[in-house]
């Protein structure tokens, strides 16, 4: 016997209709490619997206026909993403990070029909759109533009194109099941893969990481998500927004850390949502700006390990709750959160600070598990000791890479991350490293993480990265690339001499380089392909 209750299908339209209907004055702030503010709220962003979902019903596509974004976080592509995937189509967002050939290859793969880009990336699509085969519609998320024109004489401009729709239109009832949006992995080896999200699941995760015990948003508060739109979807944060119908502030293309400490101090931001990198240019400009980041109650932090300096730092001089998450594209993404349990209140200070520099625990959704290789069935013990390769199941999961005939998961069910990890009896995530990054030294292993964590809590260094070098009688042992802060005079030496007391004396780095830039890609994770490439036979060359 079934219940006797209505369904309706979740879908990413009933989101944005809700802002509209409950949230409509509420503010949505955005910085411009030219570094201008518009300020807008909830109730134009809907009548905007309204208007291009008829824009695109005008070209004639169909039904999950993709469009691809390549755009920094504006109201334009905000406006662009409801109307795309609240009409059925499938909103393709891309990284125009990538090179050239990894952007020509990812839109002929998805079978793009319409490209929508920022003005600032004009002549980048200019340079591609001939080996595009499949697009149709190339778009200007700005007003119009002669001199864009001049470059581009077929392209259309989103402001013109508004101006031609009217704000009326009924959003289709699709089913859940439909694909929403797809997003490639960074792509470090081989060509990247597509993970096709659907409604429903982009809405559970909604509704996942706006709970207190994950990343906490209401509509009391003003979410600035600085990693990108293109980044798995901002981390979801901005359909969560519009669920809660909190303030939303929009971050542009200029990330770096003065940009954001003025939006931050101006706008009185509540959470703001970025990688390592990110926070730590924030810090730095803090400090030379003075500003104490007054309105900044939680931080979120993904997409790389946060280093513990970093938390400290957030805690103890900005009085900024730090949140630490894991997740990846293929989990879209949020797979833990690391937030205190009632009984952790009887801690220590101290014991409670050590607990938040795990990932933390998984939200109602997804389950982990820890198992002895990538294919095996086989669970490991949750006693926060026993490391194995982390598996994760649940309701916004991949389970097939777009295209592809095979699905992605173990024979019972669960998808491989490619981390290694460890889980407490609380569910507690401690990544200790991805797989490929491991050091394995004369049989035993050496986390680069850990390594990592600690250098990088040095006063006097920006930014670390640590790799295996071949070593003849060890197999592998591993060398720390740093960059020092601009006024530093540290030493190998002194660098080395910091790890004393801190790990075991075998596990200290055999070497220390000291470089001007450490790679990093497209989603602000270091390159250590790159990195390895260059240095990983420097033990040899001694």
């Amino acid at each position: 016997m079934n219940g006797n209750m209505m369904f309706q299908p979740l879908l990413i339209s009933s989101l944005i209709e809700h802002a509209e209907m409950y949230h409509g004055d509420t503010a949505v702030i955005s910085k411009n490619t030219d570094g201008s503010m518009t300020h807008s709220n909830w109730a134009q962003v809907a009548k905007n997206s309204k208007r291009f979902a008829n824009v695109l019903q005008s070209f004639g596509l169909s039904l999950s026909d993709r469009v691809a974004t390549v755009a920094w976080n504006n109201h334009r592509h905000l406006e662009a993403w409801y109307a795309i995937s609240g009409s059925g189509l499938i909103c393709h967002t891309i990284n125009p990070r990538l090179f050239p050939e990894q952007l020509i290859y990812i839109i002929n793969d998805a079978h793009d029909r319409v490209v929508l880009f920022d003005k600032n990336f004009v002549h980048l699509i200019v340079s591609i759109k001939e080996y595009l085969p499949n697009v149709e519609h190339f778009i200007c998320l700005d007003a119009y533009d002669s001199a864009i024109v001049d470059a581009f004489p077929e392209v259309k401009f989103y402001d013109q194109l508004l101006d031609t729709q009217s704000d009326q239109y009924v959003w289709p009832e699709l089913e859940e099941s439909l694909a929403s949006s797809l997003c490639y992995t960074s792509g470090t080896t081989g060509h990247p893969k597509g993970v096709l999200y659907s409604h429903r699941s982009t809405v559970l995760h909604s509704y996942a990481i706006s709970m207190p015990d994950s990343l906490n948003f209401s509509a009391m508060d003003v979410v600035m998500p600085v990693v990108p739109m293109f980044h798995v979807n901002a981390w979801g944060a901005p359909y969560t927004a519009a669920m809660v119908g909190c303030s939303l502030v929009l971050p542009g293309p200029m990330l770096d850390g003065i940009s954001l400490v003025n939006l931050i101090d101006q706008y009185h931001v509540t959470n703001a949502l970025g990688v390592p990198t990110i926070w730590q240019g924030l810090l730095t400009a803090a400090h030379q700006l003075g500003s104490q980041l007054h309105s900044l109650k939680r931080n979120v932090v993904g997409g790389a390990t946060c280093p513990p300096s970093m938390i400290k730092t957030f805690r103890d001089v900005y009085q900024c709750e730090t949140i630490h998450a894991w997740g990846m594209t293929e989990t879209s993404p949020i797979g833990s959160v690391n937030q205190l349990k009632a009984k952790h209140a009887e801690l220590s200070e101290a014991e409670q600070f050590k607990l938040r520099f795990s990932q933390g625990r998984p939200p109602f959704g997804v389950t982990l598990r820890i198992s002895d290789d990538e294919k095996s069935q086989q669970e490991l013990p949750r006693d926060g000791q026993t490391t194995g390769h982390l598996q994760i199941k649940g309701h916004w999961i991949v389970d097939t890479y777009f295209g592809k005939n095979s699905n992605a998961l173990t024979e019972d069910g669960w998808f491989d991350t490619g981390d290694i990890a460890t889980l407490d009896a609380d569910g507690y995530l401690s990544i200790r490293d991805r797989s490929k990054d491991l050091i394995k030294s004369g049989g035993e292993w050496i986390s680069s993480v850990e390594l990592e964590n600690i250098a990088i809590a040095h006063p006097e260094i920006e930014n670390v990265a640590v790799i295996a070098a071949t070593h003849l009688k060890w197999d592998e042992r591993p060398i720390l690339i740093a960059k020092k802060s601009a006024t530093s005079q540290i030493t190998e030496t002194d660098l080395l001499n910091y790890y004393t007391d801190k790990i075991a004396k075998w596990q200290i780095p055999d070497k220390v380089i000291f470089v001007d830039t450490i790679p990093m890609g497209g989603t602000g994770k270091v390159l250590k392909k790159d990195l390895r490439e260059q240095f990983g036979a420097i033990l040899l060359e001694s």
